[in-house]
Parts: structure tokens; C-alpha cells; sequence
């Protein structure tokens, strides 16, 4: 599977085409819908949270709530695009129009602007910061609602939940299985599993916001379910956790990615790191503790997948940081673009969607391209296999 997105922040609407989905996959607009609600959720979320009411439209490869095989064309109208309409429209400006352009001269720090404007010519940054901007995850998301629903077919379910924000930490992180995290979660303004902690985070918010600051902080995704030996070892590309590390780095603001205990393996012995290996007739192998998050050699063990990724502060900021013009090279305050001061919550539902796809893909590529029903049958004669090996 395969897919790719295109639009621009205020432009009129984004589009992702989905190539590879399997035929006799149940699909509707409302499983979409949830998760583009999820994403626009969360303390510390500006305007245009109050603006976008995202809704998806199917206009290819469903029929009758069932896909077909062929591609998936998902669209998302920006409601906001009816105020710039003439800044934003594909047609030539005539001479005396230029100023309706809003040419953007002033790159700001830790943004897209300066190095993209460099790569592709364009003496108006906003056709840098247009696409670069994080409202192009709206589509992530509806994408990885389609990988979702895959994945609950075959009995695999993912959560993910924020353990940090601003320096505040998440420390009652338990929860039974992934409808209770999400149950849990979905009644957090902070999606935190820690009450206490939660409050915290949304004083932090607020406080950086009155400072016009920002924050950043940590997510966490898990995947249980997941049939053991998905990826391969055989190359470097292959390997699935390398695969999810790709895609949780790729997400807007992302700045570091950890796979079960993570860099903390550094801190401890290998008697302490490696998860010991037992076997019963009725689950066949599994592992003693999970510090590998699910992984080894780059395949899944059977184990929860667990993902954690690293988001740092939003850049746009209502105290400007130190920039400089590129037509003037004069020094200035950087402009402001969007105004959210913590975008965490809403990240940890961007970091679910782009796990999703990855194990999605894996399992319909290892298990079968065609049709639901043929992968479901190569799933159960693998996990037998694997069971009794």
C-alpha cells in the first residue's frame, strides 16, 4: 500500500489517493470523521481549530460502504479557503494585483521557510510554509483511519497517549488493554492516562501561552494484537521498526523517535534489557517483559508494539524570535503564522495514524494484496504455524 497527499494549508481542500487497499474492507466517512475529530481535539489549540470542522468526502474505490481494490481518493475542504481565495488561487494575478499576494520575505526560526525557499527559488515564502505546515496531517490522519480499520479487522488495536508536556511527566501510566487507554484518553484535554499529571500540563499550556511561548513533549503509541514476524531481517529497508521510526519522524515537529525502553537501554546491563523467551501450548512463544516494544531483528514478536516520538515546541511563538529578511537582510521579529502554544495532544493522534500505516502495509504485503478475506486466512495458517513452530 501507498499513498500520497496533496494541498496547502489555505488552500481549498486536501486530498490523499490510497493505493493498495484490499478489496471487502467495511468503510465509511463517519470511521474517518472520528479520527479527524480526535486530531482537532486538545488544551492548547489555536483558532483555527474553531474554524476547520474537518469532515472527509469518499470520491473513489467505495461502493455501497465496501472497498473495491482500486484506489481510495479522500478529500478535506478547508472551510477557511473562502478568505483566500485570491491570495491562494491557481489563476495568474494581473499586474495591478500583485499586492493581494501577501508575499512572505521574512523567514521564521525552526520552520520550513528559509531552507525551502532556498531548495525550490521562491522569493515568496509562502509557498514554502503553505505546504510545509502541519494542517497537511489532516490527511495523514484520514489515511491512517483507512490503515485502522484494516488492522481492527485482523484483530490488531492501537492507542496512544501523551507522557509528557512542557517537563511534566506522566507517572500512572496503567491501563488494561487499548479500549480502556482510549477510553481514558479521550477524556483528557491532554489524552494523559494521569489525572494528576494532566492538570499539570494544562497549567504548563497555559502559562507558555500567557508568556507567548510554546511547549513540547512526548507521545507514546501501542499496537497489540500484532502477528508475530512482520518485517524482516534480510535488509535494512525492510526492517518494519525502522519503518516506524521513518514515519514518526516525518510527522511536523518531530525531533526524535524510541522503540520500547529506548534510549534507556543504554543505561542498563543486557541482563536487564533483553526479554527471556517461554512457550505454553496455548499462546506458543511469547516473552517475559516487552523492553523491546514488540521488536527484534526488525520484526514484531508477537509482543505490543510500543512507540514513543519526541515533539518539540511549536516554533511560531507571540514573543518572535530573531530572524532575517532575505530581499532586505536587515534583522527582525519573526512574523506569527498560527497560534497554538502545545500541539501534543493532538500529535499523539497524528503518531497513531502514521504507526497504523506502517503495520498496516506490513501485514497486507506479508499476508496478501488482494482481499480481506484471503489475508485474514494467511494470518490464522501463519499464527498456527508460528504457535506449534
Amino acid at each position: 500500500m501507498r499513498y500520497l497527499t496533496a494541498g496547502e494549508s489555505h488552500g481549498p481542500q486536501l486530498t490523499t489517493i490510497i493505493e493498495g487497499v484490499p478489496a471487502g474492507l467495511p468503510l465509511l466517512a463517519e470511521d474517518i470523521n472520528e479520527e479527524l475529530a480526535r486530531r482537532q481535539k486538545g488544551h492548547g489549540r489555536g483558532r483555527r481549530m474553531q474554524i476547520e470542522k474537518d469532515q472527509v468526502q469518499i470520491l473513489s474505490g467505495v461502493r455501497h460502504g465496501v472497498t473495491l481494490g482500486s484506489p481510495i481518493t479522500l478529500a478535506v475542504e478547508n472551510k477557511d479557503f473562502t478568505h483566500w481565495t485570491k491570495i491562494m488561487g491557481a489563476e495568474p494575478l494581473e499586474d495591478d494585483q500583485t499586492e493581494v499576494k501577501r508575499v512572505i520575505s521574512r523567514p521564521r526560526p525552526g520552520h520550513a521557510d528559509l531552507n525551502g525557499a532556498i531548495k525550490y527559488n521562491h522569493r515568496d515564502m509562502r509557498n514554502v510554509l503553505e505546504r510545509s505546515s502541519a494542517r497537511e496531517t489532516t490527511v495523514r490522519v484520514a489515511a491512517g483511519a483507512v490503515a485502522k480499520k484494516i488492522l481492527s479487522e485482523l484483530g490488531v488495536q492501537i492507542g496512544g497517549h501523551v507522557l509528557e508536556i512542557g517537563g511534566i511527566k506522566a507517572t500512572e501510566t496503567k491501563y488494561e488493554n487499548i479500549k480502556e487507554l482510549r477510553s481514558i484518553t479521550e477524556e483528557s484535554p491532554v489524552r494523559c492516562l494521569d489525572e494528576k499529571a494532566g492538570k499539570k500540563m494544562m497549567e504548563a499550556i497555559d502559562t507558555a501561552k500567557e508568556n507567548g511561548d510554546s511547549i513540547g513533549g512526548v507521545v507514546e503509541v501501542i499496537a497489540e494484537g500484532m502477528p508475530v514476524s512482520v518485517g524482516s531481517y534480510t535488509h535494512y529497508d525492510n526492517k518494519l521498526d525502522a519503518k516506524l521510526a521513518a514515519a514518526v519522524m516525518s510527522i511536523n515537529a518531530f525531533k526524535g523517535v524510541e522503540i520500547g525502553i529506548g534510549f534507556d537501554a543504554a543505561r542498563k546491563p543486557g541482563s536487564e534489557v533483553h526479554d527471556e523467551i517461554q512457550w505454553d501450548i496455548e499462546n506458543g512463544y511469547t516473552r517475559k517483559s516487552n523492553n523491546a516494544g514488540g521488536f527484534e531483528g526488525g520484526m514484531t514478536t508477537g509482543m505490543p508494539v510500543v512507540v514513543r516520538g519526541v515533539m518539540k515546541p511549536i516554533p511560531t511563538l507571540y514573543k518572535p524570535l530573531q530572524s532575517v529578511d532575505i530581499e532586505t537582510k536587515e534583522a527582525f521579529a519573526a512574523s506569527i503564522e498560527r497560534s497554538d502554544s502545545c500541539a501534543v495532544p493532538a500529535a499523539s493522534v497524528v503518531a497513531e495514524s502514521v504507526v497504523a500505516w506502517e503495520l498496516a502495509k506490513a501485514v497486507v504485503e506479508q499476508f496478501g494484496l488482494d482481499n480481506m478475506e484471503s489475508i485474514k486466512k494467511n494470518i490464522r495458517q501463519h499464527q498456527e504455524r508460528a504457535r506449534t513452530f
